[in-house]
C-alpha cells in the first residue's frame, strides 16, 4: 500500500455527511470539490460506521480531519464518537445560516460557503507534520 495514502493531495481527511438533504448533499459535495482542488482527501464515513478495521485505524492515526455535517442530527458526529474516533475539527453546514430542506438542487454560492468554512475550521487547528496512514484493509476507502 502506498505511504501517501491518506495524504496525497492534502493532508486533511475530510469526513462528510452524505445525507438525503440539501444540507447533507452540501457537505459532500464540498468534500468532493476540496479533494479535487487538493486541499485534502475524503474519506469513507461509512467504512467508519461500520467498525471496519482498517478505516477506523486510519481514522484515529490522521493528525489532521474535519468531519461535515450537514444538521445538528449529527450522524458524522455520532458515528466518529460511536468508532472512539477523535474528531479534531467539526461543523454543521446549517451553522452557516443555510436552511435545511429536500431541494437536492445545490447552489454553488453555498458550495462555497461550506468550502471555506471547512478550510476556516483547518486553519484553527495547529497539527504535527503530515502523516501517511496504512493499514490493515481500507485506507481512504
Amino acid at each position: 500500500m502506498s505511504q501517501d495514502c491518506c495524504t496525497r493531495g492534502g493532508n486533511v481527511m475530510i469526513l462528510a455527511c452524505s445525507g438525503g438533504s440539501n444540507v447533507g448533499q452540501l457537505s459532500n459535495q464540498a468534500a468532493v470539490e476540496l479533494t479535487r482542488e487538493g486541499f485534502g482527501k475524503m474519506f469513507c464515513l461509512a467504512g467508519v460506521g461500520g467498525h471496519l478495521s482498517g478505516f477506523v485505524q486510519s481514522a484515529k492515526d490522521i493528525l489532521q480531519m474535519v468531519a461535515i455535517d450537514g444538521c445538528s442530527v449529527g450522524c458524522a458526529k455520532a458515528i466518529l464518537e460511536h468508532a472512539a474516533v477523535p474528531i479534531k475539527s467539526y461543523l454543521v453546514v446549517t451553522d452557516l445560516g443555510i436552511e435545511k430542506d429536500h431541494n437536492l438542487d445545490l447552489k454553488k454560492d453555498e458550495i462555497q460557503k461550506v468550502k471555506e468554512a471547512v478550510k476556516d475550521a483547518c486553519n484553527r487547528e495547529q497539527p504535527g507534520p503530515p502523516k501517511a496512514v496504512t493499514g490493515a484493509g481500507g485506507c481512504c476507502g
